[in-house]
């Protein structure tokens, strides 16, 4: 009788696959800590806009022009 093999691990066929295409941990490592530092530095970002001083609103006494076309 033949023995079922074990199905793969999602994170070892991944783990495999990285390995082939010559990527290893340590530089999976530093584009991770890249991407997660690019995150913060974007929220932060927002986070300064949300803050600053409200635009005061455009003025009221403009409306849009009415424009025909042909």
């Amino acid at each position: 009788m033949a023995r079922e093999s074990k199905p793969t691990r999602p994170c070892c066929v991944i783990s495999e696959m990285l390995e082939e295409a010559g990527v290893d941990r340590e530089k999976l490592r530093l584009v991770r800590r890249q991407v997660l530092e690019g995150v913060i530095l974007f929220c932060r970002w927002q986070l300064e806009r949300m803050d600053r001083a409200p635009r005061p609103p455009a003025a009221a006494g403009r409306k849009a022009r009415k424009v025909s076309i042909e």
